[in-house]
């Protein structure tokens, strides 16, 4: 698998778990399981990949192999990132309905 590929799954997976963790310790702001995980999956990839662009150092290793601390990144990256835009879309969500 190529990096990117790798790299993309991680952010998936820990933004998945960032924005859930979001939804249960901020229950105002909570979508439901599937919310959570969809907005926090989606956050954690376009806030990877910004992490990414942005602190070159965490695209790996540039000889193919695994470095344990550009993935500590990607996922750390994914995850706030995934807290963030639950957490954001959650605010949004809720000023819509009060807005009635």
């Amino acid at each position: 698998m190529s990096e990117t590929l790798i790299n993309l799954i991680i952010q998936l997976i820990a933004g998945a778990i960032g924005g859930n963790a979001a939804g249960a310790s901020m229950k105002n702001l909570d979508l439901g399981t599937l919310g959570n995980t969809i907005a926090g999956a989606l956050g954690g990839a376009g806030g990877g990949t910004l992490l990414t662009a942005l602190l070159p150092m965490l695209q790996g290793a540039a000889g193919g192999g695994v470095d344990i601390a550009a993935l500590a990144g990607q996922a750390v990256g994914g995850g706030v990132a995934g807290a963030l835009v639950t957490a954001i879309v959650g605010a949004i969500k809720n000023g819509m309905a009060g807005a009635r």
